[in-house]
């Protein structure tokens, strides 16, 4: 055999063995992994509400839910917080929104309607400008 047809011979080898084994790398790695664990230990029938204020103001926490307002605690400027929110604040429709009040200031950060399903987890961010605050439901 010439030079050029043992390496044309390699080159096809190699490339039929890669295209073999590359579809079994997906196969074989579809094992069930187990659900990472989470961050915050939530008590059952609870739902963890993580606040991150960024603003030097303290911040008070409200829910509003059917038409109340639920105090939920305060977070201290430039910290983070954990609060744990009862089901039942959560109403009919599983609908809230978050409003914080900074102390000292008329500024305040309101949340657009979330729905909030068993299982998740609430992360609001207070920023310096409460205005531009940010919230994700996970």
């Amino acid at each position: 055999m010439a030079p050029n047809s043992v390496r044309t011979l390699r080159l096809r080898a190699a490339l039929g063995l890669l295209l073999f084994a590359a579809p079994a790398c997906f196969i074989f790695n579809r094992e069930s992994k187990a659900a990472p664990a989470p961050a915050i230990d939530v008590p059952e029938g609870e739902i963890a509400l993580s606040v991150a204020n960024h603003n030097y103001l303290d911040v008070v926490v409200y829910v509003l839910h059917d038409g109340l307002q639920t105090r939920v605690g305060t977070v201290t400027g430039s910290s983070s917080g954990v609060f744990f929110l009862p089901a039942r604040l959560l109403g009919q429709a599983r609908e809230i929104r978050l409003y914080g009040d900074a102390i000292g200031s008329d500024a305040y950060a309101r949340t657009d309607i979330l729905v909030v399903q068993r299982g998740q987890y609430i992360e609001w961010t207070l920023e310096t400008d409460l205005r531009r605050s940010s919230v994700g439901v996970f």
